[in-house]
Parts: structure tokens; C-alpha cells; sequence
């Protein structure tokens, strides 16, 4: 397995599901990071809805099976689950995923991600995953007439939609006659724990999405229902496998650092922004400054230059002769 070093600078880390990872190793990368573990939820606090759990559980074969049939209506013989996919670091992914991919005996590629947050992208998100199948297709020699048939399917704690509904398949076709489809063979369907349309959707699917919408203590009643059942128990193996607990110590770890940099980040940017808005805030001391001028000060991206540049302006008398002695700033265009 490629090694874990802080900050990821190898181009992608594989962990979750694909390779045996020993307690030594999470050791090693928790000592690597200053072994900080920030407050938590420990495994056995997981329910379905919590990301690891939820790509845990359904990257058992039997487990993905019985909810694509489930949500799709149709029979799968068997489905190949790409464990490397299930969990990785990625930088064309923002940071770090844990999806499920899948194909069956049909090639027909399945995407299957949690959400819990409402997020306002969540078309963008499904053509982009949907996108990303149809790159991974082609570049291993597929034409465009082979691709294959492709579902991206998120199941929401919340209606991403507010139309009380516990299904919504998206499909391609004709606006100005329905009943013409674009068979490009993408379907993108979202699951929604607010449902309420209990007579236009199957039993199981309703239980099954309540279920994912329990806590921790829900989540352990009876929903007469053997699919439930059949993820309880595999919920309750995973929480007392200690090589799964490992492998969450070090998926925690990850998130933990992601954020961190992301606060980094914003932090950084906060300053620079604050900066300019003080060479701004002399500048306007001596005059209208131009769009232009604006812009070039969006353009610099370092404290130092902004520091300068602030020193430029205070000495400055005039618009142009701040303009001219900050050339070397700018980027010619």
C-alpha cells in the first residue's frame, strides 16, 4: 500500500477497503501527524448515515446488491465493488470521498454516496461523478458508443428538492415532447429520509430510509423488514472488528488534517483580503481608483507584495505615481 505521509503528497492513497492495514501502521501515521485524535464519535457511536459506516456496509457484496435491486426494481446477478475507489485522497476530488463504485454483470457502472448536509451543488456533483465514470471508461480504450449505462445515486438525510418525496430519478429528455428521451444512459435518482409519499414508493425502500434516518439508538429497533436486518447485523460485525477500527482511526485522521487546512486556508486568505483592503483604503485618499487597479490588487496573492504595496501607497501622491512605481507587482497582461 503506498505509504501515508502528512499532507498527501503522493497522488492518491487507497486505503478502506483494499488492503490489510496492521495497528502498527496506524501508530506510525498518528505519531507522523503529533498524534492529535480531536473529540470524536468512536465507532460504536456510527450509525448508517455517518460516511464510514454507510461505504463500510455497502461495500458488502450481498449488502450493495439488495439496495440497488431494492431502489433500481430489477434483478443483479453480481457486482463487482472497486474497493480502491471506496476511499480515497484525491486533489481532483477536493479532499477526501468515500463513495461507492460498482458495475454488474451488464457493465452498468453504480455511483452510491451519503449525504447528510444539504448542499446547493448536488447537480453539479452527480455530472460530475458521472463524468468521471465516462473518463475511467475511455481512457482504458472504450468508444463513446460502448459506454456504458451509469447510475449516480445519493441517499439524503433531507429533500434535497422540498417536494416531500422519498425518490427523485433524473433522466434526459425532450422539453418540448417527454415522451422523447435522449438515451444517453445516465440516471442520477436521490433518496430522501423526509419523505412522505408512503403509497407511491415500495415498503422496503420507506423502512430502509427510515432506518438510515435514525440515531444511534433508533437504529437498533425492529423495522420488520430482512433487508434492515441484514444491515444491522453487518453494522454490529463491523463494530466489534478491531482491523475496522483501525481503518476509521486513520479515515477520522485524514478528515481531521483536511479541515485543519482548510481552516489554514481561509485564515490566509482573511489576511490577504484584509491587506488589500488597506492599500485600497489609501489609495482612495488621493483619488477614484480605477476598475482596473482593483483588479490588479485581486491579482496579488502574497502578503509580502501586499505589504510593499501598502508602503507604496502611503508614500504615493497620486494615483498614476502609485500605479507607476507598483508596475512590478502587477502581471502584464
Amino acid at each position: 500500500m503506498a505509504e501515508i505521509c502528512r499532507g498527501y503528497p503522493v497522488a492518491e492513497i487507497s486505503l478502506a477497503f483494499s488492503e490489510e492495514i496492521c495497528y502498527h501502521k496506524v501508530v506510525e501515521f498518528l505519531c507522523r501527524n503529533g498524534g492529535s485524535m480531536y473529540n470524536h464519535k468512536t465507532l460504536k457511536d456510527l450509525t448508517m448515515k455517518d460516511n464510514f459506516m454507510f461505504g463500510a456496509v455497502m461495500s458488502i457484496e450481498d449488502n450493495c446488491i439488495g439496495f440497488l435491486e431494492m431502489v433500481l426494481g430489477f434483478k443483479i446477478e453480481r457486482v463487482v465493488i472497486s474497493r480502491e475507489k471506496s476511499l480515497v485522497y484525491h486533489p481532483e476530488y477536493r479532499g477526501v470521498r468515500l463513495d461507492i463504485y460498482a458495475k454488474d454483470e451488464h457493465h452498468t457502472h453504480y455511483n452510491v454516496e451519503m449525504q447528510v448536509k444539504k448542499r446547493e451543488n448536488l447537480g453539479k456533483r452527480s455530472r460530475y461523478y458521472h463524468s468521471q465514470i465516462d473518463m475511467e471508461c475511455l481512457t482504458q480504450g472504450a468508444a463513446y458508443d460502448e459506454l456504458p449505462n451509469t447510475f449516480v445515486i445519493f441517499v439524503c438525510d433531507f429533500d434535497p428538492f422540498d417536494r416531500e418525496l422519498y425518490c427523485y430519478t433524473f433522466r434526459s429528455e425532450c422539453q418540448e415532447d417527454p415522451s422523447v428521451e435522449l438515451q444517453d444512459g445516465c440516471s442520477t435518482i436521490f433518496l430522501s429520509t423526509a419523505g412522505k409519499n408512503f403509497k407511491d414508493v415500495p415498503t422496503e425502500l420507506v423502512k430502509f430510509l427510515r432506518f438510515i434516518a435514525s440515531d444511534l439508538e433508533g437504529s437498533k429497533a425492529n423495522f420488520e423488514d430482512p433487508y434492515v436486518e441484514q444491515l444491522q447485523n453487518s453494522v454490529n460485525k463491523i463494530k466489534s472488528d478491531r482491523e475496522m477500527g483501525e481503518r476509521y482511526m486513520i479515515f477520522e485522521e485524514m478528515l481531521r488534517e483536511e479541515r485543519q487546512e482548510g481552516l489554514e486556508a481561509g485564515r490566509k486568505e482573511g489576511q490577504l483580503k484584509a491587506k488589500r483592503e488597506d492599500v485600497l483604503e489609501v489609495l482612495c485618499e488621493l483619488g477614484t481608483i480605477p476598475e482596473r487597479l482593483v483588479l490588479q490588487m485581486e491579482s496579488v496573492e502574497d502578503f509580502e507584495s501586499l505589504t510593499a504595496l501598502l508602503k507604496l501607497a502611503a508614500k504615493a501622491e497620486s494615483i498614476d505615481a502609485f500605479e507607476e512605481s507598483a508596475a512590478e507587482f502587477f502581471p502584464v497582461k
